[in-house]
Formats: structure tokens, C-alpha cells, sequence
């Protein structure tokens, strides 16, 4: 028997389908009423149907992830073989497992085994982690749903790590942190839709150290591929922008922070692509109140070579973006940016039309739009949006970077992609692939079941609040785990797989033993 039984809404919203259950139909005194009406309306509140929750559906989420894997069982093989039932159970752990998600534990969990198999099929097999993010797209692209109002965000994470030894690591700025410390960086690009987001494309940002003499050797011996060379974070995420353009995926704006947005030639570059973009800048960052005559300044003498090189010829001062916080012209106005679990966030926005000019180009129009929060902390966004836009869609597309936070969170905590401690390049690019497949394996769940099964709108107005909080990444991984409970060992089996661990061990001492002994000299 169901936990709760599939009552119509209006049973559940009248309590009648609960005293059926229950056998509470016979006559109560009236003093009673008022007791009952209470006792019967937080079970009220736990009918699944009420909130958007099937049985049948439930019950099934297993089979829907293997149905998933079955659309990127491709991805995983290659010319000789078949390696996809590995990609199968990473993407079940990583959903299913809590802590400790590396290859031993991992595959132990599952079959009882050593890890060994799982490991080469992540750090050694061939198969094309950019693959699985190619079959993401084309979902994507796919989903009715997601055709409009969709953000494409920009933004790297950062992993630290203990030395150098891993592809990519190396003394950064960690933003995880607020502090520069030995780690490698994913260059990632995300994707949000309302309460969606997943990731559609990520790189490993290699330092330009590693490109030197000194990196040559560990270059070989973490896969480092020959014909990579070096490119900058804006580089990457130029290149993985119009990658996903080039692929149709929907998505009307780019976000970035602004370790992007303060390249001007980037912003540049994104509008000649015709990607409309919300990008924020430090605080100095430099702008004109009205448009500046760009020109070639005149020779000063017979001599020397023609200039050929644009200046601004017109005497207009250059302002700091901080400097128009206290502008006269600069009008502010307060505005709730989203409703949290907490209440609504709210902050100052002011928005002006200014002018940018990068070196020896045309003048560019494009809005600020200035943020000051509660706590006095401003930020600046600057957008190639139309002359004739609404401030308050201006104002709401600065502020749609957050969802990548969310995304990174759910990568991190749920799906475990900071418990990854691999070497080598190319186990670091499957994991991030895989990564990407579980967020959106969760993502496409919870739009299919809200378009299948509404939630009742009484709730809302019954628990007091505006909105109804949304399924999480853990609410699904939760309901995931109930249908695909791990395996527990006998213990007959937990001592054959304690003692494979010993003797891997053992050989594996001996094997560097072995390699430490000098041979004889015959002479």
C-alpha cells in the first residue's frame, strides 16, 4: 500500500479523502469540530498529488534514469568496445551517494568491487566528454519549454587542491575561497530557465605556466593534449559561447561577472556574435554621459607616419561607473529582485545610458545599471540592449547571474563534483561531463513533472506565502534514492573486498619496492 493514497484534489483539499481512509465519518459531537478540522489538516498538507508529486511517477524514477543513460549510451563507446554500463553507474552514485563519491567507494557501493575498472574508464578510455555535452544541447534545444526566457551564464569554479599534480593546478585565484591558493579552474558555462539550470559546456583552464619547458614531462604524463595551447578564461568562454550559438541552443541573454565583462573587445566580440549580454564590470571602469567624437587625429609636422589609429577627439569627460552612485542625474529606485525562502530580496537599481569606447574603436552605447544592496555593497552590470527597453527587464537581466551560483551548488553538494580527486586531464573532463549529465538528468525531471502534474494553487494560500518553494536537486536525489536504495554488503562479501583492498595494496608496495632496487653492477 501506497504511503499516501492518490486522492483527487479536491479530497485532499477537503480533508474527506483522509477521513475515508481513516474512518472518521460517523457523527462527532460539535465541540469536536473545531478540534478535528485541526488534526485533519497537516496530514491535508502531505497529499503528494496536491504538491505536483505522482506515485506512479515516483515509483518510476529509475527506470527514467536509465532511460536517460540510454540516450547517452553513444556518448561512452568507443571503436572497440562498449563502455557505457561505467558511465551508468557513476551517474547512479553521483545521484544516489551522499559523501566519499570516488572510484573505490563508489564502485564498491554498487557491485562490491575494487574501483579499478571504474578508473580506467574515467582516466584512461577514449570516449569524448564534449559528446555528452553535444547531446545536452540538442535536449536543450528540443525542450519546447525552454525556447524563450532562457540565460546563458559564464563563469569559472575553482577546485582546490594540495600540489600540482593535477591537470591545471596551479597558484590561482580561487573564488570559492576569495583568495589566490594552489587549485585548478573549470571555465563553465551554465544555463538557467526559471527554476531550471544545468551545464552546456565547460573547459579546463590551463595556466600559461603549464605550457612551459618546466610542465613538458607531467604535460605527457597527465594527458595534456599535444595540440592544446594557451588560451585566457575569456578566451575559452568566447569560444564555448559560440560553440552553444552554433549548436541553436535557445537562450536570449549571457551573463558574466566581471572578470569577463571588464574586457571591453569581449563585449565587443559577443555583440558582432548578435548575443545580447548582461555583463558586470568593476567599479572603475570608465564611461561617457553622451557620445564621444572617435576620429584620426591630425599630423603635428610634415614628418612621421600617417596616425592611424582612432582617438576621441571631443573634449567630454570620462566617468568612473562608481562616481554616478551620487550623480545628480542618477535616480534611483528600489525593487524586489526575486522571492527567497527568507522573503523578498529587494535592493537600489539605477540605470544610465552610457557610452564605452575600447582602444582604437567606434563608440559603443550600452546601459548601466547600478546595484546597491542592503548592506551597501554595490555592483555594476553593462548591457547592449535596445535604446527602447524597459528599465525593469533591464534591471531583471543584470541580476540573472545568480542562477549559476545555483548550479555550481548543486554540482558541488549534490552530485559530488568537488570529491573528484583525479590526475589526469582527461579523467577531469569525463567527470565534468558526467557532472553536467546528473544536473540536467535532475533538471528535465522536475520540468516534466510540473508540466504533468500541477500543484494544487490552495497551498499557497494555506501555508501563507506567495509562492510555493520548488523541487530541489535534493528533493529529486531523495526520491531517487528511495526507488534505487544502494546494495548492502554480506559480510562474507565485505571480507573478500577488505581483503582485494589488502593485497592491491601489498602489490602495489612491492611493485615500488621493486623499482627502488639498483641492479648489480656486473663488471
Amino acid at each position: 500500500m501506497a504511503l499516501y493514497p492518490e486522492w483527487t484534489l479536491e479530497e485532499s483539499r477537503a480533508g474527506t479523502g483522509l477521513r475515508r481512509l481513516v474512518g472518521h465519518e460517523r457523527a462527532r459531537p460539535a465541540q469536536d469540530e473545531t478540534a478535528e478540522a485541526s488534526a485533519r489538516c497537516e496530514p491535508a498538507l502531505h497529499a503528494p498529488r496536491r504538491w505536483g508529486l505522482s506515485a506512479e511517477a515516483v515509483a518510476h524514477l529509475g527506470d527514467r534514469l536509465s532511460q536517460f543513460w540510454l540516450r547517452f549510451r553513444g556518448c561512452f563507446t568507443t571503436r572497440t568496445r562498449d563502455t557505457s554500463a561505467r558511465a551508468y553507474d557513476s551517474l547512479r552514485a553521483q545521484l544516489t551517494m551522499d559523501t566519499e563519491r570516488n572510484f573505490a567507494n563508489m564502485d564498491r557501493t554498487l557491485h562490491g568491487g575494487d574501483g579499478q575498472a571504474l578508473q580506467h574508464f574515467m582516466s584512461n578510455s577514449p570516449w569524448s566528454g564534449p559528446a555528452v555535452f553535444d547531446q545536452i544541447q540538442a535536449e536543450i534545444k528540443a525542450t519546447p519549454a525552454l525556447g524563450h526566457g532562457s540565460t546563458l551564464i559564464l563563469d569559472e569554479s575553482a577546485d582546490e587542491k594540495a600540489g600540482t599534480h593535477h591537470a591545471g593546478a596551479s597558484r590561482q585565484y580561487n573564488g570559492r575561497l576569495g583568495k589566490v591558493d594552489v587549485c585548478r579552474v573549470d571555465t563553465c558555462l551554465t544555463y538557467a530557465n526559471g527554476g531550471l539550470w544545468a551545464m552546456v559546456d565547460g573547459e579546463l583552464f590551463l595556466p600559461e605556466e603549464w605550457f612551459g619547458a618546466a610542465f613538458a614531462q607531467t604535460r605527457q604524463e597527465l594527458g595534456i593534449p599535444p595540440d592544446r595551447t594557451f588560451e585566457t578564461k575569456i578566451a575559452l568562454g568566447l569560444k564555448m559561447v559560440k560553440r552553444v550559438k552554433a549548436k541553436g541552443v535557445p537562450f536570449d541573454l549571457l551573463a558574466c561577472d566581471a572578470l569577463y565583462g571588464r574586457d571591453s573587445q569581449f563585449r565587443a566580440d559577443l555583440a558582432a556574435e548578435n548575443v545580447q549580454y548582461a555583463a558586470q564590470v568593476p567599479a572603475d571602469t570608465l564611461v561617457y554621459l553622451s557620445e564621444p567624437r572617435v576620429g584620426l587625429p591630425p599630423k603635428r609636422g610634415k614628418r612621421g607616419r600617417p596616425r592611424t589609429r582612432l582617438r576621441v577627439l571631443s573634449g567630454q569627460r570620462r566617468h568612473e561607473v562608481r562616481a554616478l552612485l551620487q550623480h545628480p542625474q542618477t535616480a534611483w529606485q528600489r525593487v524586489q529582485v526575486r522571492l527567497t525562502e527568507r522573503g523578498w530580496l529587494t535592493a537600489d537599481f539605477a540605470v544610465r545610458h552610457v557610452w564605452t569606447v575600447a582602444a582604437g574603436q567606434r563608440p559603443r552605447a550600452e546601459w548601466l545599471v547600478m546595484r546597491r544592496n542592503s548592506d551597501g555593497d554595490c555592483s555594476y552590470t553593462l548591457l547592449n540592449a535596445p535604446t527602447d527597453i524597459p528599465q525593469a527587464c533591464l534591471i531583471a537581466w543584470s541580476c540573472r547571474r545568480y542562477f549559476t551560483e545555483r548550479t555550481f551548488e548543486d554540482a558541488k553538494t549534490e552530485i559530488g563534483w568537488d570529491e573528484f580527486q583525479a590526475q589526469k586531464y582527461r579523467a577531469g573532463e569525463h567527470h565534468l561531463a558526467l557532472t553536467a549529465a546528473a544536473l540536467w538528468f535532475v533538471a528535465q525531471t522536475k520540468l516534466v513533472w510540473a508540466q504533468m502534474y500541477a500543484r494544487d494553487p490552495e497551498l499557497a494560500h494555506q501555508l501563507e506565502v506567495e509562492v510555493l518553494p520548488a523541487l530541489s536537486t535534493a528533493n529529486v536525489r531523495e526520491l531517487l534514492k528511495a526507488v534505487l536504495p544502494l546494495p548492502q554488503l554480506t559480510p562474507k562479501e565485505a571480507m573478500d573486498l577488505v581483503i582485494t583492498h589488502l593485497i592491491n595494496r601489498a602489490r602495489s608496495t612491492s611493485s615500488r619496492l621493486k623499482s627502488q632496487v639498483k641492479p648489480q653492477d656486473s663488471s
